[in-house]
């Protein structure tokens, strides 16, 4: 996936007032069938997918035994099979982490990466215009569900999710149909707008705007669910690899959290920035950036649980040179809703 097409602030703003397409081919596609692969699942995600619905999407995160995520993922019940789509850099780490968790289980793990495309369009005028431009009712469909079908002897899934804050939908279909897709989509117009190529750049950007963790950043082995603030998308009440580490984590309380920082002027926090309090490190800068949606420097930071209290100030050390920050509530961004 390019880094940008036209440029990333442009890409950006279209997508908050528009829609783009966004080539997420790159993230794993993983398909889990048999009678063991829900209990499987069961055992190596944190969330309880044992009472999602058949056209249900769920995010979750896969962890080690110490509670460090292994990677977030998204976990969706078909008919007669689950699919997992995981990151691309985890890709081969997620597929022999579940072969490896599988041991005599009656489950098949195929991964479908190769064959198959994903693409992401997203914004505002998404809906309306996958609506016109497929047969599909992707209208009715609610955050996190999915449908899927046969168009043109065609297989496809579509799901309504994302990855900038904005709605939209995700596409699953074969990889031997993808220039068609393609030329098909980028170039449609819906209420005078233009469906627009994005690439990495506009859609880090956006996932930074809507307060969402990129893995390798706000996620990696060495931080667990709880101090990333994300409790909800694990159930302590159930057993799976990393329970009892996040359940301790639990108890006492995280050594440190994640926040939400706004800088004094323009000056874009750089990752593993240190975080300062009175001079003294407290915490170290995940990511950030000069936000083309609010006009102001914003980064997420993981600091020390006695220093994140909403409106306290802190310090970046940016290589010597320093910049005024605040904790500030996530997201930065949420769009509107409704009429």
């Amino acid at each position: 996936m390019p880094l940008l097409f036209t440029g990333i602030i442009e890409e950006h703003r279209h997508t908050r007032s528009a829609a783009s397409v966004f080539d997420v081919s790159h993230m794993g596609r993983i398909e889990l069938t048999g009678p063991d692969a829900e209990p499987l699942l069961e055992y190596v995600c944190t969330r309880r997918l044992c009472d999602a619905a058949v056209g249900q999407s769920l995010y979750s995160h896969v962890c080690r035994e110490d509670g460090g995520i292994l990677d977030d993922v998204i976990v969706s019940r078909f008919e007669d099979h689950w699919l997992m789509v995981c990151n691309a850099s985890n890709r081969d780490r997620i597929v022999a982490w579940l072969r490896g968790q599988a041991g005599s289980r009656d489950v098949q793990i195929a991964d479908r990466t190769e064959e198959t495309m994903m693409v992401a369009i997203q914004g505002p005028l998404a809906i309306g215009l996958i609506s016109r431009l497929l047969p599909v009712p992707v209208a009715d469909l609610k955050r996190y569900h999915f449908c899927s079908g046969d168009y043109l002897f065609t297989p496809y899934a579509v799901f309504r999710s994302g990855y900038t804050g904005e709605d939209g939908v995700e596409i699953i279909l074969p990889a031997n149909v993808a220039r068609l897709v393609g030329d098909h989509l980028v170039g449609a117009d819906v209420e005078d707008h233009t469906l627009k190529p994005a690439g990495l750049g506009a859609r880090d950007t956006l996932r930074l705007e809507a307060g969402m963790p990129l893995y390798g950043h706000e996620l990696h082995e060495n931080t667990d669910s709880l101090s990333a603030g994300l409790s909800w998308c694990v159930d302590l009440s159930k057993d799976f690899i990393g329970v009892e580490a996040l359940r301790r984590i639990s108890q006492t309380g995280p050594s440190r959290k994640l926040v939400g920082l706004e800088l004094a002027g323009r000056r874009i926090a750089r990752p593993h920035s240190t975080m300062l309090s009175d001079n003294r490190p407290v915490g170290e800068v995940t990511s950030g950036t000069l936000s083309p949606t609010l006009e102001r420097s914003i980064a997420m930071a993981y600091v020390d649980a006695a220093h994140t209290q909403q409106g306290r100030p802190l310090t970046v050390d940016m290589g010597g040179r320093q910049a005024e920050a605040t904790i500030v509530k996530l997201p930065f961004y949420k769009r509107k809703t409704g009429p």
